[in-house]
């Protein structure tokens, strides 16, 4: 059985030697593969002499790093972890475990179980990630605890069926929704998370990485739920419609005439609009339901062609 260890790396050359050889020694049997994402650093050099098979990606951004990782490498348990040295080392045994094992497809180290809200410095992103696990878990009836976190597992068939779309750091985001909308086993252990050191500035930027994340989880909400989504817009456009056609009926009803005959009249596109909506999530959702079907088909030939 053969294990990965992922690495992206962008600009980590005072943490990125540490990272290797903590996961060299958690994981002796494991291949450490770092993917250098265009670091204008020593992060190359430095996870070479460490041991790391080191390759690079020139397409800017962790989702692209994600997409040549799982297209590369072949491995039955693949374990990925931020090049920061912000997670333990120690907790790849378990997940380790978990994957081999098959009780689970995706393994997340949920740092916010933890010690994340003792450490992070930077309170926007404490609030975001509270934000975005509330979302998911309300439109995908879930408990997931720790969405956003950079240290998880894979089992081969989830990494070989999983359509890498984000380009940069919503693709956390997008794994975690896609081994929910697919059924994946999904188990979560604590992790120990920890600052970044001194000197080590985060790539992400609280803001516009957070609208990205917020704007991936409604398009994925539309794509992966279209009758849902579609019928939600259709009540909100008969509300609006609704509020302004009752005073109209009421005026009506009282005097015989239609006084408002311009506010009738949007009324009445309004509700047409919204009645097109809804048979478009109708239409969509046949074709998801599809969609899914052929998935599990290809999820199948995936397995069988793992065995061979």
């Amino acid at each position: 059985m053969k294990t990965a260890v992922l690495i992206p790396c962008y600009n980590e050359e005072l943490t990125i030697e540490k990272v290797v050889l903590d996961f060299k020694k958690a994981l002796p049997n494991a291949d450490i593969y770092v993917y250098d994402n265009n670091s204008t650093d020593n992060s190359y050099e430095i996870a070479k002499n460490a041991g790391a098979i080191v390759k690079r990606e020139y397409r800017q951004g962790k989702g692209n790093v994600v997409r040549s990782m799982f297209m590369d490498i072949d491995a039955d348990c693949y374990i990925m972890v931020d090049g920061d040295d912000t997670y333990p080392a120690e907790a790849a045994v378990e997940i380790e475990k978990l994957i081999l094992s098959k009780k689970a497809d995706m393994v997340i180290g949920d740092r916010l179980s933890s010690t994340y809200f003792s450490e992070n410095k930077r309170r926007f992103h404490n609030t975001g990630n509270r934000l975005v696990k509330k979302l998911i878990n309300t439109i995908f009836n879930s408990n997931i605890s720790d969405i956003m976190t950079g240290m998880r597992g894979f089992s081969y068939e989830f990494v070989k069926s999983f359509p890498v779309s984000s380009k940069e750091f919503e693709i956390e985001t997008e794994m975690t929704i896609f081994a929910l909308n697919h059924n994946f086993l999904i188990e979560e252990i604590a992790v120990d998370y920890k600052d970044r050191i001194d000197g080590s500035e985060s790539k992400l930027s609280t803001f516009s990485d957070g609208y990205k994340v917020i704007s991936l989880l409604f398009g994925l909400f539309r794509d992966i739920k279209p009758l849902f989504f579609f019928s939600l817009v259709t009540f909100i456009m008969l509300l609006i419609a609704g509020a302004y056609f009752f005073p109209v009926l009421i005026d009506f009803l009282r005097t015989g005439y239609v006084e408002k005959v311009p506010t009738l009249i949007m009324v009445s596109l309004v509700a047409i609009v919204a009645v097109i909506i809804f048979f478009t999530g109708v239409v969509l959702h046949v074709i998801r339901k599809q969609h899914d079907e052929n998935f599990e088909h290809n999820l199948t030939l995936i397995s069988q062609n793992k065995k061979r």
